[in-house]
């Protein structure tokens, strides 16, 4: 979308908006705990009654949990409808709470050392995460701690929800880079020492990525990450904001080795495939908590047995 486009809001989307500001405004003073439990209620909806992916989303979590019987696949499905309710209300909320707030939400992370040791490099850091747990407070977390953080972030259709996120984001000291600025901002970022966040899992049309095994089915996934960190020689630190029983989150921080042997695809692909696979080894820990409802093997190379095609 030009930027032209970007500066015409139509009236659909000032209605959008409208509504989250509504949402934000009203929610805000009952707390992140309440606004969690609303999230929940309009993520659960769309489970059911409305049933929005609802089969392909229990069609993924039952190929990818064979030993899964129906009543523990229907549940692990809307308990990730609720999640994903969850991540989007908390967000719009915690957010834009005092850094005190946005603490109290969190208990003791584990491996921060891993993150510790990271930055003490002072080369930069490549973050690495998946749409597991609450991904969008993550940042938050990390910048309310004192770290310099920065999040690639798409544009959103709605220029101005676009800029309210964005907003929100920023709003601890998270600076975001739109992807269609990442070539020119992310190697600055990085020679400032600052972190940068890649989510890992989504490999959207026209961004650079290879095939890697997820759940043993060949999975389109960003190259960004492992091209970033083996050009630069910088360390790369996955993350998970994990939800807890009590509605806390814990941050699982594990550092990735790079992949060098000398062949640079290689040495991509490689990389890639590690740090999905350390992904795949937390959304098996914690499936109820994973973003099943975009489509995670949409595209597939060519000749992919049918077996292993998209469920």
């Amino acid at each position: 979308m030009s930027p032209a486009e970007r500066a015409r809001p139509t009236l659909v989307q000032w209605a959008e908006y409208a509504a989250l500001r509504v949402i934000a405004t009203t929610l805000r003073p009952f707390g992140w705990r309440a606004a969690s439990a609303v999230g929940a209620f309009v993520g659960g909806l769309g489970w059911w009654p409305f049933r929005i992916r609802a089969d392909r989303v229990e069609r993924a979590i039952r190929a990818c949990f064979p030993e899964f019987d129906d009543a523990r696949v229907r549940r692990t499905a809307r308990d990730s409808y609720r999640g994903l309710g969850r991540v989007t209300i908390e967000s719009i909320v915690l957010s834009r709470q005092p850094r005190e707030e946005v603490l109290k939400a969190f208990v003791e992370p584990v491996g921060y050392e891993a993150l510790e040791q990271a930055f003490a490099q002072g080369k930069g850091v490549v973050l690495v995460a998946g749409h597991l747990g609450n991904w969008e407070l993550s940042a938050a977390y990390m910048t309310a701690r004192g770290l310099p953080i920065d999040a690639i972030a798409m544009h959103m259709a709605n220029p101005l929800s676009d800029d309210f996120f964005r907003r929100t984001r920023e709003r601890f000291g998270t600076r975001v880079i739109f992807d269609d600025e990442a070539v020119r901002k992310i190697p600055r970022a990085f020679k400032e020492g600052r972190g940068v966040g890649f989510l890992s899992d989504q490999g959207a049309k026209g961004l650079a990525s290879t095939f890697v095994p997820f759940f043993g089915r060949p999975a389109r996934t960003p190259r960004g990450a492992a091209v970033f960190a083996l050009r630069g020689d910088l360390p790369i630190v996955f993350l998970a904001a994990i939800r807890q029983p009590d509605l806390r989150y814990q941050v699982h921080f594990e550092a990735v080795p790079l992949v060098r042997t000398g062949e640079k695809e290689h040495d991509v692909d490689a990389t890639v495939l590690a740090y999905t696979q350390v992904l795949e080894r937390y959304v098996r820990r914690f499936p109820e908590q994973y973003f099943w409802q975009h489509r995670r093997w949409r595209r597939q190379p060519e000749g992919t047995p049918p077996e292993l095609r998209e469920p």
